[in-house]
């Protein structure tokens, strides 16, 4: 909480004597006071400012008039007012020359004053080396969302990529596992191909063997010779060892045909199979290299994040510590506008004051003109002991920056 407040008082001393007089408006003295109150942890301050300004101005009289006055007090009245009024065109000149000197001052003291405020006014501070820094701040955050949005890409790629690979690799499977179970079974088939060809080869030296016994125990129990001229008979043993000659021939041919079919199919199968494992193995490989990419990416975009996080609370901090700034130094700003206001508009009266006091003295040099005679030496007297004060409490109360409430308390003395 801030509280200003702001005391001025003025004087004006009107002094008429014969002659006309103009106020005088150089400052005789100026006193301010300040004091700073901080409470207890920072939570709360007062400071309070006081100025108290008084102007007093005299009546300036002329030489011709306190010669006059002291003529007349000496002689105990006014023997020849005629005689006093003379050379008025001398005293009207003296007095316009006065006044030109009186305006020329206050020409004066308004360029001082207002090289003073210009010197001792409110600063505006250059801003623009902060507005830099948020802007590159922003660009840094600018360009580290992109390159998010990019790794995000990537890793979108990347997850694509993997599932293709993923539909490759469960494909090339199924077909490495199918190719495994026909060979499986071929080897199954063979196994089964190879029992029955014994079966039937010992079923063959089987039937072999029982045929040639019962034919030597029919020749055995005929008992009879018969000599025949005829051609001779053939060799049943011979015929019979052609005949499984043959049919060994006939199995080993058809043992050779299986097994290099079988051979073939196998080492068709083994090929296949070979392709496939290397396939599988490779797309293992970049499945593995991928899913460490995408480990990486996802270490990269979590590092990212938590910068972009910690650079907007930064941006944030900076944007609110300035704000706070920016208000309380808009709240001084118009504070001192509004003091700039209230000098001006006092500028202003006192001005107009002093214009009518002129105006006021215009015309009392013009009613001693014409009406010389009237004049007496107590009035001039009453009124050169005549002077009015005019003093102006002006109070302001800040909160935080902002001007809550303002207080003016003008009161006016006379002496």
């Amino acid at each position: 909480i801030t509280s200003f407040t702001t005391g001025s008082t003025f004087s004006t001393n009107f002094r008429s004597m014969g002659s006309i007089q103009v106020p005088s408006y150089g400052p005789q003295w100026v006193s301010s006071a300040a004091s700073v109150y901080a409470g207890a942890g920072g939570s709360g301050s007062h400071i309070s400012v006081s100025r108290s300004t008084s102007f007093q101005g005299g009546m300036w009289a002329g030489d011709l008039a306190a010669g006059m006055a002291r003529g007349l007090a000496g002689m105990g009245g006014i023997q020849n007012e005629k005689e006093t009024m003379q050379s008025p065109n001398d005293r009207l000149a003296s007095y316009l020359d006065r006044v030109r000197s009186l305006e020329s001052e206050n020409r004066k003291l308004e360029s001082k004053i207002r090289e003073h405020l210009e010197k001792k006014g409110p600063q505006v501070r250059d801003w623009s080396y902060y507005f830099k820094t948020i802007e590159d701040l922003r660009a840094q955050i600018f360009a580290n969302t992109v390159d998010n949005a990019c790794i995000v890409l990537q890793i979108d790629n990347a997850c694509l990529a993997a599932d293709d690979f993923r539909v490759k690799y469960e494909t090339e499977l199924a077909m490495f596992q199918s190719v495994e179970s026909d060979i499986h079974r071929l080897y199954k088939v063979i196994d089964d191909t190879n029992v029955t060809q014994l079966q039937l080869e010992t079923e063959i030296e089987k039937n072999h063997k029982e045929e040639v016994k019962g034919l030597q125990a029919q020749i055995a129990s005929s008992g009879l010779t018969v000599e025949v001229d005829a051609p001779k008979s053939q060799d049943l043993a011979k015929i019979m060892a052609d005949r499984q000659a043959q049919y060994d021939e006939l199995a080993r041919k058809n043992r050779e045909e299986l097994d290099k079919y079988w051979s073939q199919q196998i080492g068709e199968s083994t090929t296949v199979v070979t392709t496939q494992s290397s396939k599988v193995t490779a797309a293992e490989m970049t499945l593995t290299e991928l899913r460490r990419t995408v480990q990486s990416l996802e270490i990269d975009l979590d590092s990212i994040r938590n910068t972009k996080i910690s650079l907007e609370n930064s941006l944030r901090e900076v944007e609110a510590r300035y704000a706070l700034q920016m208000e309380r130094l808009n709240g001084i700003l118009l504070h001192l506008e509004s003091e700039l206001a209230q000098t001006q508009a006092e500028g202003q009266r006192q001005a107009q004051e002093y214009e009518a006091l002129l105006n006021i003295k215009i015309a009392t040099y013009h009613r001693l003109l014409e009406d010389g005679e009237d004049f007496s030496l107590g009035d001039a007297l009453d009124s050169s002991n005549s002077m009015q004060t005019i003093q102006k409490t002006t109070t302001h109360r800040i909160v935080d920056g902002k001007v809550v409430s303002e207080t003016n308390d003008t009161e006016v003395l006379r002496h």
